[in-house]
């Protein structure tokens, strides 16, 4: 539980969520789900906002304004249609308040499109095959992890989610200079990172010196 907590907070509401790889729900099993919720939203309130300058804040402004209001604007649909925000959801100017979202519906705009802020969304599951398709209905597909005592059953989901990478007992927010970085469906084409990087940026070509005469039909 700790681990999940910690995974998901610094996942989550790292750099604001303004990280591509981002948390941007939470799927909890059914039976620690009410524990997980009050540990994890303990845990996020404890994030202070502001100016980080000051070393004891740690949410900073968005990118600009406009992000700002797309942030809101999500929230703001999220809570009109029935969600419920066991905590933050304020915006003031740029600054958004760490936000847990429960009772979010694929209908919300936040179930739906990227937020790019501060802001997760928790949702209970039954079984594997439910938080599998949970997770795979998006349009994206880049970064997942997989937070479980039963690395066998999280490679077995692994294989199932329609991400470019997965993380098992870490937090989506991975990446190495060496591995194979990229998503898919809507989350890019291609891999970058060591040899992939070579592949993704440059164009093979096939060029012959035919020194041994090839022979064509003799029709020609």
């Amino acid at each position: 539980m700790e681990r999940a907590t910690q995974a998901a907070n610094f996942g989550a509401f790292m750099h604001q969520g303004q990280i591509c790889m981002s948390v941007e729900k939470v799927l909890v099993q059914d039976s620690v789900y009410p524990e997980y919720l009050r540990r994890f939203t303990a845990r996020a309130a404890k994030l202070r906002v502001g100016d980080t300058a000051d070393e004891g804040n740690v949410i900073g402004p968005l990118i600009n304004d406009r992000q700002a209001a797309r942030v809101k604007a999500q929230i703001e649909d999220a809570l009109a249609r029935g969600a419920k925000a066991v905590l933050g959801g304020g915006v003031s100017g740029r600054f958004v308040e760490p936000t847990i979202l429960t009772h979010v519906t694929p209908e919300m705009d936040v179930w739906r499109d990227e937020t790019f802020g501060p802001v997760a969304v928790v949702v209970p599951f039954k079984t594997d095959a439910e938080a599998i398709a949970l997770n795979n209905d998006t349009e994206y597909g880049l970064s997942a992890g997989i937070i479980t005592a039963d690395e066998g059953r999280a490679l077995a989901m692994a294989e199932r989610l329609e991400t470019g990478m997965c993380h098992v007992n870490c937090s989506s927010v991975n990446d190495e200079p060496h591995v194979p970085f990229g998503g898919t469906k809507a989350s890019g084409l291609g891999r970058h990172g060591g040899r992939w990087s070579v592949e993704t940026f440059t164009e093979t070509r096939w060029i012959t010196l035919d020194r041994g005469g090839r022979p064509y039909p003799p029709v020609f």
